[in-house]
């Protein structure tokens, strides 16, 4: 790292396609294009037009359009491998995988996969053609690569149907043509993971094992989010994987390892109304302690009461961190090279109970998706002190809801 980075930095894309207006006609709209055999080409002069995207925030909320499907209205008891595969009843999904590796120099990279699932319509069609599904997948796949200050990232769509793309439970697999994240030979969940990605001169393959057990966010793996009983999301996460792989850049391959984060959320109405957006954060201090914690900000510019977290010790015993335990000052910000939005990019945080205090920037400043969806997802490093001990960490940002 060479120093706070700042400015615009070269920034590859590949995107799939570019939504317009309001999140459930756009999506019905694509559907219509899919099942009619138009596909989902290449858009990007309409992106450089700057025509806006999707927000989060419109996808994951509105009572209106999640009426009909399953809602996370209490906590459940958490099924395994099955709940690793699809909820089709429920409106959203995704399986999502994060992390920072090193090559044997000790050059960094980040990492993001994600496969969403959105389900159209409460129930299933009756259609006699075997392209008709209700169920819309895409996926992002991100690489960050740090010294080389270039940031990859790629999207897909495809229906859920004549196995373009899927999710299933045991083994446990999901997929979205030939990207994959798969149980390995030989088990079924979680035990063992690999992740096959690529998409022009950039792959991903690796290899995930969890270095701690599952554990469930909220009240026993039911996150509210809003007031509304339907407000919420059933969520787990799997706080610190090793990873090892290889990673393939236009300049060529790299053997590299590290630690990763997977997160597995579904809901149908998971944001309130009034909620645009988050700012959400995974950290992984060098004392193998983890933090996961967000922010839910409301369209007023208010912070959500009911934002929170996670705080994960050594031997895996979480606990629930509540939005009053976490204190997050922004020290900077970044904004967009088209002007379109502005980003925090460097944060303060101290959390008081384990006498934490991190100051947290990007590996990159422009680590920003501008496809269908856009919003900042990056690599982050943290430097700071635990109990008057010196602490490092890596981790993940998320931050949705600053690009209209």
């Amino acid at each position: 790292m060479k120093g706070r980075p700042s400015g615009p930095q070269p920034h590859r894309k590949d995107g799939y396609s570019t939504f317009r207006g309001g999140w459930w006609p756009c999506l019905c709209l694509l559907l219509g294009s899919l099942l009619l055999g138009s596909g989902c080409g290449g858009d990007h002069e309409r992106q450089e037009a700057g025509e806006d995207s999707i927000t989060v925030a419109e996808a994951l909320s509105g009572e209106d359009a999640a009426s009909g499907f399953a809602r996370a209205d209490g906590p459940r008891d958490f099924r395994f491998p099955a709940d690793h595969g699809a909820h089709p009843d429920y409106r959203h999904e995704w399986w999502y995988v994060t992390g920072n590796l090193e090559n044997a120099d000790g050059r960094h990279f980040g990492f993001q996969i994600t496969f969403f699932r959105f389900a159209l319509l409460p129930q299933e069609l009756i259609r006699d053609s075997a392209w008709g599904t209700r169920q819309l997948w895409m996926a992002h796949f991100a690489v960050t690569d740090t010294e080389g200050e270039t940031f990859h990232h790629f999207e897909r769509l495809a229906r859920g149907a004549l196995d373009l793309a899927g999710a299933q439970a045991d083994p446990f697999r999901v997929w979205l043509e030939d990207w994959t994240l798969a149980a390995a030979p030989d088990t079924t969940g979680f035990e063992q993971l690999e992740a096959d990605l690529a998409a022009e001169d950039v792959a991903l393959q690796l290899r995930l094992e969890p270095r701690k057990p599952i554990v469930f966010q909220g009240e026993r793996g039911y996150s509210r989010k809003g007031p509304e009983p339907g407000n919420a999301s059933y969520y787990y996460s799997v706080p610190r994987l090793y990873a090892e792989g290889q990673i393939r850049l236009p300049e060529g391959e790299h053997a590299v390892r590290g630690n990763a984060w997977i997160d597995r959320e579904w809901g149908s109405s998971t944001l309130a109304e009034d909620q645009v957006g988050w700012d959400w954060f995974s950290l992984q201090l060098d004392d193998g302690r983890e933090l996961m914690f967000y922010h839910l900000r409301r369209a007023d510019g208010s912070i959500d009461p009911r934002s929170k977290g996670g705080w994960v010790d050594v031997d895996g015993e979480h606990r629930v961190v509540t939005r009053e335990d976490v204190e997050l000052e922004v020290l900077d910000t970044w904004t967009s090279p088209d002007g379109k939005a502005t980003y925090p990019s460097r944060w303060r945080l101290h959390y008081a109970e384990e006498r934490l205090e991190l100051e947290i920037e990007p590996t990159l400043a422009d680590q920003e998706l501008r496809d269908g969806f856009r919003y900042w997802e990056g690599a982050i490093r943290g430097q700071g002190t635990a109990a008057g001990e010196s602490v490092s960490a890596v981790g993940y940002a998320e931050l949705t809801g600053y690009a209209d």
